[in-house]
């Protein structure tokens, strides 16, 4: 029989000790909100020395909070645990994509600053297995698949067939706005 490994051993320490269920989602939430706070200055600006800065101390008041009220219940953090598991994977499958890609590039660098289409689909799909990650945490995504159960197979192939061309019809039309041109006289 295999032994256990003393990093295995290590990480079933730590999570006896609530680094996973209990640190790491503190100091994510806090990280995240303490941030937001700071970048959108909601809880205003104090002036030192003739320069305006943000008032850390109710940034870092309201993000502890905020953060322990997370912890303080399990649900929460089983949905951001399994969130933040499932956003990794997603992250990982991004960076393969990218890799493979990078294949048939050669030595040339790859970047996709050169193809923005892509990038605009990638933003997409990336923000739709985000949404679809969050529902599944919540378990709402059962509730949603439950309404498309429910429905004779007509309505759902109708209303499938009616975003399906609608999403042609403006694909089809859709001209992108040009610049107006300045008549030089």
């Amino acid at each position: 029989m295999v032994e256990e490994s003393v990093f295995r051993g290590t990480i079933d320490f730590m999570g006896k000790l609530g680094v996973y269920d209990i640190i790491l989602p503190f100091l994510l939430v806090f990280t995240i909100v303490f941030a937001i706070l700071e970048k959108t200055k909601i809880l205003g600006l104090e002036r030192v020395g003739g320069e305006e800065l943000t008032k850390k101390n109710l940034n870092s008041i309201v993000a502890f909070v905020m953060a322990f009220l997370v912890v303080a219940s399990t649900q929460l953090v089983a949905v951001v645990n399994e969130v933040m598991a499932n956003i990794v994977l997603l992250l990982i499958l991004a960076v393969s994509f990218l890799m493979l890609v990078g294949v048939f590039f050669g030595d040339k660098e790859f970047t996709l600053e050169q193809y923005s289409g892509w990038i605009k689909f990638f933003m997409v799909f990336m923000f739709i297995g985000i949404v679809l990650i969050f529902l599944n945490a919540l378990n709402w995504l059962q509730y949603i698949f439950a309404l498309f159960v429910l429905w004779e197979a007509d309505w759902a192939a109708t209303i499938i067939f009616f975003i399906v061309v609608l999403a042609f019809i403006v694909f089809i039309t859709y001209e992108p706005k040009r610049k107006k041109e300045v008549k030089k006289e």
